[in-house]
Formats: structure tokens, sequence, C-alpha cells
């Protein structure tokens, strides 16, 4: 697989955005998955080579993160959340009616190429959960039958909007550059936060309850 030069000259332009070159690996490794599809040796080295890092530095980095893909996957990443509430909630019944529905098990891929299922951790969703995500957009208050309904969609290749944020999910390709620091034009869009979301907030302000300040003088807000 041969890294395109249009490629390398984006990873040349995050690496300026940080004092040290080998700061930026996260980023270039999302950047160069979005175009590549999955971390490849063929990913690793160039990213090595462009941030002044080893190979097994890159390597490291690129097999301790669960987002960075090493084998190709399917064109749509569809996740589980089975750590404690979700799985309590219903997450373990999702999950095994998606196995059954698309006949695959964790980091596999449909035959179809259309799917990767994987079991995910704890999203920090748990105000709405069980959660789902569909590339790593959340998906809340799932059921076995949504969860179902939301395979049909995506084969069938239409739109799947998430739950919370400004977007109809895109491919991992425009999450990918996303999370690398391409702007997708969405960080000033108008998104307004549920009652669920904000039930912590009103219940500590109706008990007077207030955070610390940093010096550990309480401070009203």
């Amino acid at each position: 697989m041969a890294i395109s030069e249009q490629l390398r000259e984006k990873m040349r332009e995050i690496k300026q955005r940080y004092p040290r070159g080998r700061s930026a690996v996260m980023p270039c490794l999302h950047l160069a998955q979005a175009a590549e599809g999955w971390v490849s040796p063929e990913v690793v080295g160039v990213v090595a080579d462009e941030l002044d890092m080893t190979h097994a530095e890159v390597t490291a980095v690129a097999t301790f993160y669960t987002m960075y893909l090493r084998s190709p996957a399917g064109r749509s990443r569809v996740g589980v959340c089975t750590n404690s509430l979700c799985a309590i909630l219903g997450g373990d019944e999702i999950w095994d009616a998606l196995v059954d529905y698309v006949g695959v098990g964790h980091n596999e891929t449909t035959a179809d190429g259309e799917i990767t299922l994987e079991r995910i951790e704890c999203q920090a969703a748990c105000t709405h959960a069980p959660v789902m995500t569909v590339n790593w957009e959340l998906l809340d208050n799932q059921t076995p039958r949504s969860a179902c309904d939301l395979i049909d969609t995506i084969r069938a290749g239409r739109p799947v909007a998430a739950t919370r944020g400004p977007r109809t999910i895109g491919s991992m390709a425009l999450v990918g550059e996303s999370l690398a620091g391409v702007d997708d034009g969405l960080s000033a869009s108008d998104v307004a936060l549920d009652e669920q979301t904000l039930v912590g907030l009103r219940t500590a302000q109706s008990l007077g309850h207030v955070a610390p300040s940093p010096s550990g003088a309480r401070k009203e807000d």
C-alpha cells in the first residue's frame, strides 16, 4: 500500500501544531486511519518517519488504544457498551441480539463488509444507558429491537442520526479526520442539552451543592 504525498503533507501540518513533533502521534494515526481504513504496518512506518519516532514507539500507541484498527474493518463500526450500568440496563441483551442478527462477534466484520461489531467500555453516557455507538457517535436508550433496526438502516444506506450532537453520523473517514483535528464545521453548532442529561446538575442546585474552587474555598455558581 503506497501512502500518498497528500496524506504525508497533512501529517506535517498537524505536526506543526505541537512544540514537539512526537506529540502529534495520535492525531496522525487518526488521520492515516481515516485515509487508509486501518493502521497498517505501512501507516506505522510513515507516521514514525514523519514524527522522528521509532516504529516500536508508534506501534506501542497504536496497539494500546482500541480506536486504532489493526486490520481492515467494515464501512460502519457498531459498538455496544457492556460496562456495568449499560450491562445491567440491557447492554448484554443488546449485544446478544446483535451477534445473533449479524452473525459475527467482537471485532469481527460481516461478510458483506458493512458492519464491524465491537463490545465497548464505558462511554461516559450512563445517563442514557444502555448506549451504542456508530463510528463513535452516540445512540442513547437502545433496545435489542432498535439495535437490529439500526443494522437494517445502515445496510440500506439510509442516514443514521446521533442522538446527541449536531451530526448525521458520517463515515469512519470523516470521523477520523475530525479526531485528527481537521475542522468539520460543527464545533459552533447549537446543541441543546436534554433534561435527562441535566438532572444531576438540577438536583445539586436544588440541594445547594457547590463545587470547591482549586484553592479549596467554596465557590458559588
